[in-house]
């Protein structure tokens, strides 16, 4: 560990790394295939032959969306976990719902060079406000947070008065979490009238940064870099204090492919992000994600040598994140399906005074009777997350297939 990189792989020569790389991917993927999930999925394939990305483009993606079907037939990972359930430390649960097998590897996620790049150093106390509560967010992040030495304020969501007397207290160096929720904290401490300036830095993912929250943050005092990451892989690639697009992460390859298909783009162009990873219990290998962006050309300034993706560019599929928490297009069709006196639906997401917000546009003939109040009531038991709901007249929203419309600006 040095003063400016978390070890000595995030400058190594990329020729170096790509080789260094495929050769642990051949012994992942012969992992992997002692798994019943991963056997059906890749076939007869030999992993010695996987030594090159042109090779790796051949083998079939697994898509993320169809997750949660493959875990229903095949409960409770759909056959793609190596360690059994019974050998795992944790067994988690994010939205969908998807079931992830966490193992006992230091920092499984991959989140400590995330921490370093964001100004994080051994004994820095940091304030963590992922989600403890079933989802692995908060688990990725302590982890971390222990693999690179930094004391950890269980902080998880909500209760933010008493997270405000704990940061006032125990006066943390900086906090980690959605970056809506640390400008609620922040609010909230002001209105209080709690000093909460020992946060300086703060490594933030789950939302959307947008440039209007990350100078309103600077400007309270807290400088934010942010992260990309899923359950199934951990930390994909994050910012660094060159503020030039995302590095790829050291734990993970990344190839960006024209969506729906598992064909490589060509470099710079936006395409799905596609990850695979060397976890040896719950290893993935070309998992779509779903998400979009593009390879940047050229290094870092910052002295990392690992490609760079210009960060999240939107969905390549419907399914979008509000607050931290992924809405798909069928729980849309589900809230529809209890209230069959409607016609097309709609899903619009956008940002009102730096938070997310969601509205259900629905066509109905009638609506009286707290239509809107029953199928907001709905839409929260389906997406665990609060909406607006406006009836519209039947045939007025477009007859495009589209039932969750992202609004939100892009950067």
């Amino acid at each position: 560990m040095s003063s400016d990189h978390f070890d000595l792989l995030e400058t190594r020569d990329p020729a170096q790394r790509e080789k260094e790389q495929f050769g642990k991917l051949t012994q992942t993927i012969a992992r992997a295939l002692q798994a019943p999930g991963w056997m059906k999925h890749l076939g007869s394939i030999d992993p010695a032959s996987v030594a090159s990305r042109a090779v790796l483009a051949k083998l079939p993606v697994l898509k993320k969306s169809d997750l949660v079907g493959l875990q229903k037939e095949n409960p409770p990972f759909g056959g793609y976990n190596v360690t059994t359930p019974s050998k795992a430390k944790r067994i988690l649960m994010s939205p969908g719902p998807i079931f992830e097998l966490e193992g006992h590897d230091k920092d499984f996620a991959g989140v400590a060079r995330a921490l370093f790049a964001a100004g994080f150093r051994p004994g820095d106390i940091i304030h963590n406000c992922f989600s403890y509560h079933l989802t692995p967010g908060a688990w990725m992040f302590d982890a971390g947070a222990e693999a690179l030495g930094c004391p950890v304020i269980p902080g998880g969501v909500g209760n933010t008065e008493q997270q405000v007397e704990a940061i006032a207290q125990l006066r943390p160096a900086g906090y980690a979490g959605t970056p809506d929720f640390l400008k609620v904290i922040l609010d909230t401490a002001q209105k209080a009238g709690k000093d909460v300036s020992s946060l300086k830095r703060g490594l933030v993912s789950g939302a959307a940064l947008p440039p209007s929250l990350r100078q309103e943050l600077s400007g309270r005092g807290v400088d934010v870099l942010q992260c990309y990451a899923i359950a199934e892989t951990g930390v994909i690639a994050y910012e660094t204090p060159a503020r030039e697009g995302m590095a790829v992460n050291e734990t993970i390859i990344v190839e960006i492919v024209r969506p729906g298909t598992p064909d490589p783009v060509p470099d710079g162009d936006v395409g799905e992000v596609v990850v695979t990873s060397f976890n040896p219990d719950y290893p993935m290998i070309r998992l779509a994600t779903g998400d979009m962006s593009a390879m940047m050309a050229g290094r870092s300034p910052c002295g990392r040598t690992n490609m760079r993706i210009k960060g999240w560019m939107g969905r390549a599929d419907q399914t979008t994140k509000v607050k931290g928490m992924f809405v798909r297009p069928e729980q849309i069709a589900e809230v529809a399906k209890r209230h069959p006196e409607l016609g097309r639906v709609r899903l619009a997401v956008g940002r009102e005074g730096e938070q997310d917000i969601m509205t259900l546009h629905a066509e109905c003939g009638s609506s009286g009777g707290g239509l809107s109040d029953a199928i907001a009531e709905t839409l929260q038991s389906v997406t665990k997350l609060k909406g607006g709901v406006k009836i519209v007249a039947p045939g007025s929203l477009p007859n495009d297939g589209k039932v969750i419309a992202d609004e939100r600006p892009v950067g």
